[in-house]
């Protein structure tokens, strides 16, 4: 049936004493876990909930968020996990647009209960929250309380398993509709290519709304690991943590790794029991990645890369490929190969298969692909055909199977005619020892339609001249090479999953302009 409660039942049967999660004092066996879980999908089908209706959340991470996910599979319905940066006109829209029947929230977010749900007709409110329970809301550990364990609805398939909603960079978001089975073979298929193993501790330190921290979190799930919760990214707690819990595994994007290992507190020797750090959701800068190889050398460093439509995982780069020397040298920069189970072409504008070498769109295929765009047929069309997922990213693959991406391709920099990949032009400028962040983006120009320009946050205390810096990038071809430099000292802006919007960063310059790009 592929199932994906069938992982929860399978480590209370095989283990059931063994911890499946930590937090704030609560700790809480498999068993436990799966009585608590039968117990909350009751108390939704009491609301009204019928199989394949939609029961959304918008929370900081915790043990409960967790429960939520399995209750609501438990109970026939497909979950709706919401972006946490999301401001309450957004968060309205995907309630609206989801048909959202039941909203989980926690007291992050309790505050903008009124603006955003002004206009909707919820049926019930359900309160994750440590504080009091608000006016109107459901208390969630008295509805576990209430109510007796229920029967698993044991959808599985191609049944709806939730609405994942894409960022919404460019106008309202648009949910993207995962199957059971797509859930299901992602677990399994970043399972077989992980280190995990019962016993384990892993620790949400990515937002769990987010299917980065799903795809490995669901792998802790099959593997039986015990999971602890960062409610979200705090350098002043995630040291701690990770050394209280003897987290042995976990996911952070690049973005969230730069502010750890550049923390002036930061002490290597605290992280002893840390054997496995995944990262994804957005690029990987080289430069730092040189430096985690430098100063965290017995970690094994895996890159997912992949797409909400691909439920996420494409392809793999695993520890043994994160090196500067011997036989897997040289792979670093990939994104790896094709993850177990997934197909994957490089295809030019006309959908034919490239050969080797050649930057294409990387199209995948795998039972992971989504069903489509919730209520958007039109766009589903334009995605997916025959199972194959258009993902928009530019990449080539070389004689060894590894997949090179170059940018994605809306973020291409045309320069005099010349296509310039901002992420070949970010690694060159990333190794310099000054540099902390950088982000490279298209700005107008008369003579060259766009110039390339880097956005740079310096190292704490460090300094070095624009012309230093266009020096220092001396190692790619002189077109890609920055025409321009600018420094800003306040972080990089966000979205919810941890990637730079390139689109903020392009306003102050394309503001009177026509277009948003050359």
């Amino acid at each position: 049936m592929y199932s994906v409660t069938e992982f929860l039942k399978s480590n209370a049967r095989a283990t059931p004493g063994a911890p499946a999660t930590r937090h704030l004092g609560r700790n809480r066996s498999w068993t436990e876990m799966q009585d608590r879980v039968a117990r909350l999908a009751s108390a939704i089908r009491a609301m009204g909930v019928a199989s394949g209706d939609r029961v959304a959340i918008l929370a900081l991470n915790s043990d409960r968020y967790l429960e939520y996910y399995f209750a609501v599979w438990w109970a026939g319905a497909a979950v709706v996990p919401m972006n946490t940066r999301w401001s309450a006109e957004e968060n309205a829209y995907a309630l609206g647009d989801a048909g959202a029947k039941v909203l989980f929230i926690d007291d992050a977010f309790a505050p903008m209960l009124k603006e955003m749900t002004a206009e909707l007709s919820l049926t019930h409110i359900v309160f994750t929250g440590e504080d009091a329970t608000p006016e109107g809301c459901l208390d969630y550990e008295s509805l576990i309380a209430a109510n007796e364990p229920c029967e698993d609805a044991e959808r599985g398939g191609d049944d709806l398993a939730g609405l994942y909603y894409t960022g919404g960079t460019t106008g309202f978001p648009k949910g993207v509709m995962l199957s059971q089975q797509a859930l299901w073979f992602n677990n399994l298929s970043v399972s077989s290519g992980s280190s995990y193993q019962m016993g384990d501790v892993y620790l949400h330190a990515g937002p769990m709304f987010h299917l980065a921290d799903g795809a490995f979190s669901g792998a802790a799930c099959t593997n039986g690991l015990c999971h602890t919760f960062l409610p979200s990214f705090d350098l002043s707690k995630v040291m701690d943590l990770l050394e209280a819990e003897k987290v042995t595994h976990t996911l952070m994007v690049p973005t969230m790794l730069g502010m750890l290992v550049n923390h002036p507190d930061f002490d290597p020797g605290r992280l002893s029991a840390l054997r496995s750090v995944a990262y994804g959701a957005s690029p990987m800068p080289e430069g730092l990645m040189h430096t985690l190889l430098e100063r965290l050398p017995n970690i094994g460093w895996m890159q997912g890369y992949g797409q909400t439509e691909m439920a996420p995982i494409i392809t793999l780069l695993p520890a043994e490929n994160h090196t500067l020397e011997g036989p897997n040298a040289g792979k670093m920069r990939s994104a790896g190969r094709a993850a177990p189970g997934v197909e994957v072409r490089i295809c030019d504008e006309d959908g034919k298969d490239l050969p080797n070498g050649e930057v294409g769109e990387i199209v995948a295929r795998a039972p992971g692909s989504m069903s489509g765009y919730w209520n958007r047929p039109e766009q589903t069309e334009a995605t997916l055909s025959g199972g194959w997922v258009k993902t928009g990213d530019g990449a080539y693959r070389d004689d060894d199977g590894f997949i090179f991406i170059v940018d994605r391709l809306k973020d291409m920099i045309v320069t005099g005619g010349e296509n310039v990949f901002s992420a070949e032009v970010e690694n060159a400028v990333s190794t310099h020892p000054a540099v902390a962040a950088v982000s490279v983006i298209g700005i107008p120009d008369e003579r060259w339609g766009e110039a390339v320009h880097a956005i740079v946050i310096l190292q704490e205390g460090q300094s070095v001249t624009v012309e230093e810096l266009i020096e220092h990038t001396h190692t790619i071809a002189n077109y890609k090479r920055p025409r321009s430099i600018s420094f800003r000292d306040e972080p990089f802006p966000l979205s919810g999953a941890g990637k730079i919007l390139k689109t903020e960063l392009r306003k102050p310059f394309w503001d009177n302009q026509d277009r948003g790009v050359s």
